[in-house]
């Protein structure tokens, strides 16, 4: 951390220009090694204004962009990033000098940094407070049903206008009082990385008041999640994703929505519009599925659309069954289990985030505690809602009409899943036969 030795900082610039030289737009000045001595740095001389001086709201995603890389991919960061120290180069590139001081985000903490962000914005305050003692945040004595409480009043607000809305400012402004109360510890690498992103959030709201850099970092976040080979993090997205076995499908759409807006190195653009081509989306989401980095969420797809469709086929069965033999529906009692009917709605709710086709409807199918799932329906009730998910089909014509469009190993890869879902489906049906004999 000392600034003394100029030797260690060329060896710091060398390093970070190594790491993150390659991002586009981003210009890292090139370090004579060799020829610095402890008491002169030589380098690249960089022209340029300050970036707080200019109004380039396009270089500040590429500075999140870039912090992101630092902070939550590689874990060597730049520690001291005010505004003296980021320039915009008269090439319009994002300029970083001085690299005196510098921090290392060890791999756990940066997994448990990405876990606590995924628990503020899905409102889970229970989980956060086992983050913050993850993060050497609070000690592991705290009470955590205390803290848990204190966190809920401190956050529920702020995070219920949606994470492009949350201030970083002022969620660290409202959580001041909860610290001194639970005797809150601020490491010192935490403290650094607060600050770079305090740093850029405060020079783009002086181009952008209505600015979040949480907001920008986030889809960074869903996608890592999404992505990520970490056991931890896959653990951390099952969770997020089922509660007590139960498929959580608006969360799933949330990251899945979320990580489509984050540009990778080479789908930075000068000029970010909201994309509101269906087609387009669903060509993105189904090209991120079929990926190998797709592969763990692939498989929790799969199961859910097996679970889905298996539903819906007892669900047919029973409506066929009623049709055929009317005067006996009313001494009859469906094969549909409440699980079987949040099935039901899921698979709606799948093809409707496949096919990105937003409408009303899909408000309606969401599953709540309470919700007249849990009482048992008629037999017309039933069919009412067996033909609501059959016209479903149409939805799936979207979908199906992008697979051209793929490149050929995705299309491969999509000619695999029918086989694989059908293996799914006799395994749901021969588990449940065997039930329904023995017990």
């Amino acid at each position: 951390m000392q600034e003394l030795d100029y030797k260690i900082e060329a060896k710091n610039g060398l390093k970070f220009r190594q790491l993150y030289g390659g991002i586009q737009d981003v210009l890292i000045p090139e370090m004579y090694v060799e020829q610095t001595t402890r008491k002169v740095l030589i380098m690249e001389w960089v022209e340029g204004q300050k970036l707080s001086e200019v109004k380039d709201l396009y270089l500040i995603e590429v500075g999140v962009y870039c912090s992101f890389n630092q902070l939550l991919e590689k874990g060597f960061y730049h520690a001291d990033p005010h505004p003296g120290n980021l320039f915009r180069s008269y090439d319009g590139k994002l300029a970083y000098i001085d690299f005196g001081m510098m921090g290392e985000f060890k791999e756990e903490l940066r997994e448990g940094f990405i876990e606590a962000c995924l628990h503020l914005v899905n409102r889970d305050f229970d989980a956060l407070a086992k983050d913050f003692v993850t993060l050497g945040l609070l000690p592991p004595t705290a009470e955590k049903e205390a803290v848990t409480k204190a966190l809920t009043g401190v956050f529920q607000n702020a995070v219920a206008k949606g994470v492009r809305n949350i201030s970083f400012g002022d969620l660290l402004g409202n959580l001041g009082a909860t610290m001194y109360k639970f005797k809150f510890r601020i490491p010192s690498y935490f403290s650094l990385v607060i600050r770079s992103l305090a740093v850029l959030e405060g020079i783009a709201i002086s181009s952008n008041p209505n600015y979040k850099v949480l907001g920008s970092t986030y889809p960074y976040i869903a996608r890592k999640v999404l992505t990520d080979s970490s056991p931890q993090l896959k653990s951390s997205l099952v969770a997020l994703l089922y509660k007590e076995g139960v498929f959580r499908i608006d969360r799933l759409e949330s990251l899945l929505t979320e990580s489509l807006r984050a540009r990778t190195e080479k789908a930075l653009v000068k000029k970010q519009t909201e994309d509101t081509d269906s087609r387009l989306i669903t060509k993105e989401i189904l090209s991120f599925t079929l990926t190998e980095k797709g592969a763990f969420v692939r498989e929790i797809l799969l199961q859910e659309f097996a679970k889905g469709l298996d539903a819906l086929g007892i669900a047919t069965l029973d409506y066929f069954t009623s049709a055929v033999i009317p005067f006996a529906a009313p001494f009859s009692f469906s094969s549909l289990t409440e699980e079987d009917r949040i099935n039901l709605t899921n698979l709606r709710r799948l093809l409707l985030l496949l096919s990105r086709v937003q409408s009303s409807k899909s408000a309606s199918v969401e599953v709540k505690e309470g919700s007249i799932y849990k009482n048992q329906t008629t037999y017309s009730e039933e069919a009412s809602l067996v033909f609501y998910q059959l016209a479903s089909v149409q939805e799936v014509l979207p979908i199906l009409s992008v697979i051209p469009e793929l490149p050929p190993e995705l299309q491969q890869e999509f000619l695999h899943l029918p086989a694989d879902l059908a293996g799914r489906l006799i395994s749901r049906a021969a588990a449940r036969t065997i039930r329904r004999m023995f017990l």
